[in-house]
């Protein structure tokens, strides 16, 4: 089989990790995949979407998996189906769960899927009105795609304020603001729940959770993500079940009477509230660094997955899961995430030790090659991920790895799974 991965960052890199030990899978190309990639497979630098479904034919490509949100919103899936070809993800109209978040919290109301308390407008007296009705912290969210920045947690009524006028007058997120959400805060813990559907048929991920703020102890700025593992002991049987009924088969089976059957990974974040779950938001893809750490434990061949659900034929593959834990840090750059960096060198020590080599690697994000040497060049440049029996020992192996990378500014992380590890369940 030969295989495109739509993407340039981590996750895309570990897709192309899975593919890589798929013995039925021949030859990998990256559209434009990053300085790494080049080491898993050919690197496809056309970024209109016609041309790039153009090169599939000519390359007899069997299957596309698209990994970010921007191409998915923008309708790459509907472009490649006309041309015939198969390809993995949603249409531009079921993407629109995460293009507008303002269609997604409205598609919750209507199919009584739970959610927090909101308005949507365009109008800053509405906005005002409705924050002066909630207690602190209060969530001000921008309509469309923000890079996962677009959500501010205001700690005062004042703050809020401010926050949606900044986005309404286009000076926060320009027109992805014009519209915005203010919400209720809902207090619990975060979770990360993967579902591949085909558009009727589905199946759901183990459990993740992902880290969002910059420091140790989910304090400073919200970023991508500094790090996540799975599966996360903070979920049961009966909470999986809850989420289930409640969101995933709900979700799925409202896409489909809306005429835009949900095919791809429904990505829902979840808040936890005294053992209930609630929606906060959905993604149309994998989420980053989450992805980096399902796709090691994936034990059904990868491009067995995504074709099968891209094929509408989920239904006949048993999908399975190494019984493993992953753990994944993001390392990332000196001034990250509040601007660029300088490109600085990347050095890898050897890796001498035989139980590291086996049960850790490394997951390439925003990295270039030049000259022949990688740089960092992005905001999250890497994602060491450790494989172990217990999430503390994939844990070690992660951090034991971020040790061996070496450049200028590095930062991570120090508690990615702090809260599985305080749980004392692993």
């Amino acid at each position: 089989m030969i295989v495109m991965v739509v993407g340039s960052g981590g996750r895309e890199y570990a897709i192309g990790l899975a593919l890589k030990r798929d013995k039925s899978v021949e030859e990998i190309f990256f559209a434009p995949g990053n300085g790494a990639t080049l080491e898993l497979g050919e690197n496809v630098d056309i970024s209109d979407y016609n041309e790039l479904a153009q090169f599939a034919k000519e390359r007899s490509v069997d299957l596309t998996i698209v990994g970010p949100e921007a191409p998915l919103v923008e309708g790459i899936v509907d472009i490649f189906k006309e041309q015939g070809l198969t390809i993995f993800g949603p249409s531009q109209k079921a993407a629109l769960l995460e293009g507008s978040k303002i269609f997604m919290k409205n598609f919750l109301k209507k199919y009584n899927i739970p959610t927090a308390r909101y308005i949507e407008t365009s109008l800053m007296e509405e906005a005002a009105e409705f924050i002066d009705e909630l207690s602190p912290p209060i969530v001000v969210k921008a309509d469309g795609l923000c890079a996962g920045k677009g959500v501010i947690i205001a700690q005062t009524r004042q703050e809020a304020k401010e926050a949606a006028a900044k986005m309404l007058s286009g000076e926060a997120f320009g027109p992805a603001g014009e519209r915005v959400i203010v919400e209720e805060f809902l207090d619990g813990y975060e979770l990360s729940i993967f579902a591949i559907s085909d558009g009727k048929d589905y199946t759901i991920l183990p459990a993740a959770q992902d880290h969002k703020r910059l420091l140790d102890g989910d304090k400073g700025p919200n970023t991508g993500g500094m790090g996540a593992y799975a599966p996360t002991p903070l979920i049961d049987e009966k909470l999986y079940k809850k989420i289930e009924e409640r969101i995933i088969a709900p979700t799925i089976e409202g896409m489909a009477k809306e005429e835009t059957p949900f095919e791809g990974v429904l990505f829902a974040g979840l808040m936890i509230v005294n053992g209930e779950p609630y929606v906060l938001e959905f993604n149309v893809r994998f989420g980053d660094p989450e992805c980096e750490v399902l796709m090691p434990l994936l034990k059904t061949p990868a491009s067995e997955l995504f074709y099968k659900a891209a094929t509408k034929d989920l239904k006949s593959v048993d999908i399975e899961f190494f019984d493993k834990y992953a753990v994944g840090v993001v390392v990332a750059s000196q001034n990250y995430p509040y601007g660029k960096s300088k490109p600085s060198e990347i050095i890898i020590d050897d890796i001498v030790h035989g139980d590291l080599k086996e049960h850790a690697h490394i997951c390439f994000a925003g990295v270039s090659l030049i000259e022949g040497k990688l740089y960092a060049t992005g905001g999250r440049v890497l994602v060491c991920v450790g494989i172990g029996d217990t999430i503390q020992e994939a844990r070690d192996y992660a951090y034991l790895l971020t040790g061996q990378v070496h450049f200028a500014g590095k930062k991570f992380r120090a508690d990615i799974a702090y809260q599985a590890l305080q749980a004392d369940v692993s």
